[in-house]
């Protein structure tokens, strides 16, 4: 089972990359009120909560969302998944959450591995800016 303190950094370092990947020039659209925000207004929202450990870190379960739909609005389910199905389909919403239902346990090895990928995902990403 992966260490609290690791899984924090990896956590951090996931918000970033998913903020920065859905903004550009500093600024990125919720996915559930469509409102325009600034990056530091925006949260890496999860479409499933990240509780569910499989798709805690699952790249297309999580978008940039403004805070008060993700912290206040108990993440805006309807528009979100309104979102979801219009980016994805139905099949691999169908497949995010049946995902989420499976039993992942993640080790520290797997935790640095997933830290370093999302970190140099980042670095690509500012790359090109």
């Amino acid at each position: 089972m992966m260490n609290k303190k690791l899984e924090k950094k990896l956590d951090k370092a996931f918000s970033e990359y998913i903020r920065f990947r859905d903004t550009r020039g500093g600024f990125g659209r919720c996915v559930s009120c469509g409102a325009y925000k600034d990056y530091g207004q925006l949260d890496a929202g999860h479409f499933i909560n990240r509780k569910w450990r499989a798709t805690r870190w699952h790249e297309d379960n999580v978008h940039a969302q403004c805070i008060p739909c993700n912290r206040f609005s108990e993440g805006d389910a309807a528009g979100y998944a309104l979102y979801m199905l219009d980016r994805y389909g139905r099949d691999k919403v169908d497949y995010l959450r049946s995902l989420s239902r499976t039993t992942a346990k993640f080790t520290d090895s797997e935790g640095e591995l997933m830290l370093l990928d999302f970190k140099k995902k980042l670095k690509d990403l500012t790359k090109r800016v």
